[in-house]
């Protein structure tokens, strides 16, 4: 019995679709390979379908800062000013954080750890991100209160808030200040890490008292948090980490009174909270400088790592 099979073109995929599959792609296939499949892929590629959701932290880590700021605004520019996740790490200075304001006005999801931006430039374009529930601003050295102050006044729905520092430099000035600001001005806060900041007691009350929503508070590392079981009691719903221990090892609804792993709360983590927010803790700060690209082709970002390794011997496009 012969059975007759559909054969379906996928050149004529509606671009939605392609981009949702192209999505589980790594950034250099997306960029290098699917572009030299045909030309309608390339263009999809070139559009905005790819490029709701910008996560370039894997790939930015062993980049220079000059070739991290090309890509992202190709991407940015790529995607036509809507995407509503992007992710970049490394040492992104005033005008890249200017440019993601400008051009990035439906972001929800806001990862930028280890950036080098100045409070005054936060205050200037805050408003531009209102949009904003959750922002990971770990590790940058650069900001302190008063862009803290900014970001919860403009950005209202802002749920989810990440400001967690190096293990190593607990030696440096207290952040007391960035724990009032957020006291002050993110009331709506449900997810707080402020995982080794160099924060007392006091701000951390402040904190606990302002945000009647807040579920998890991740305070491992600061050291100088002395906060009461029975007063931690009070607030329904509440788990807190830390501050003894060092992240996984020691998780506890209250490690002030137990060492022990608080399974439960592994699970509230597990289901409710995304793992990647967890895993960034301390990573190398060390730079190598990135491959060379062509200005406008995005295959100047990798035709190093094609060259080096064989490449492969793709068709030309129809």
């Amino acid at each position: 019995m012969e059975v007759d099979y559909e054969f379906r073109n996928w050149e004529e995929l509606i671009p939605d679709a392609l981009g949702l599959i192209f999505k589980n792609l790594t950034l250099d296939e997306t960029l290098t390979v699917i572009p030299r499949v045909c030309k309608s892929w390339g263009r999809v590629v070139a559009g905005p379908y790819c490029w709701q959701e910008i996560n370039i932290v894997e790939w930015s880590k062993c980049q220079s800062p000059q070739t991290i700021d090309r890509m992202l605004r190709m991407l940015v520019t790529r995607s036509s000013g809507s995407p509503h996740k992007l992710c970049v790490s490394g040492a992104l200075n005033d005008q890249s954080f200017s440019f993601i304001a400008d051009h990035a006005k439906s972001l929800r999801t806001l990862k930028l750890p280890r950036i080098a931006v100045s409070d005054l430039i936060v205050e200037q374009v805050a408003a531009k991100l209102s949009t904003i529930t959750s922002l990971d601003l770990s590790y940058c050295k650069t900001i302190g209160a008063p862009a803290l102050e900014a970001i919860g006044k403009h950005c209202k729905h802002l749920t989810k808030l990440r400001r967690c520092m190096y293990g190593w430099e607990l030696d440096k000035d207290p952040q007391d200040k960035e724990g009032f600001a957020i006291a002050a001005s993110m009331p709506k806060l449900k997810h707080l890490e402020l995982r080794f900041m160099r924060i007392s007691t006091e701000p951390v009350l402040q904190i606990l008292l302002s945000c009647p929503e807040l579920h998890l508070l991740n305070v491992v590392g600061c050291y100088s948090v002395k906060i009461d079981e029975k007063f931690v009691k009070n607030f329904s719903g509440l788990n807190v980490v830390g501050p003894e221990g060092s992240g996984w090892d020691d998780c506890s609804t209250f490690s002030v009174s137990s060492s022990y792993l608080d399974w439960d709360l592994m699970g509230v983590i597990h289901n409710e909270v995304e793992y990647d927010d967890f895993e960034e803790d301390m990573l190398d700060e060390a730079w190598e400088d990135g491959l060379g690209m062509e200005d406008g082709e995005a295959f100047g970002f990798y035709d190093g790592f094609y060259r080096d390794n064989g490449g492969f011997d793709w068709p030309p496009s129809p």
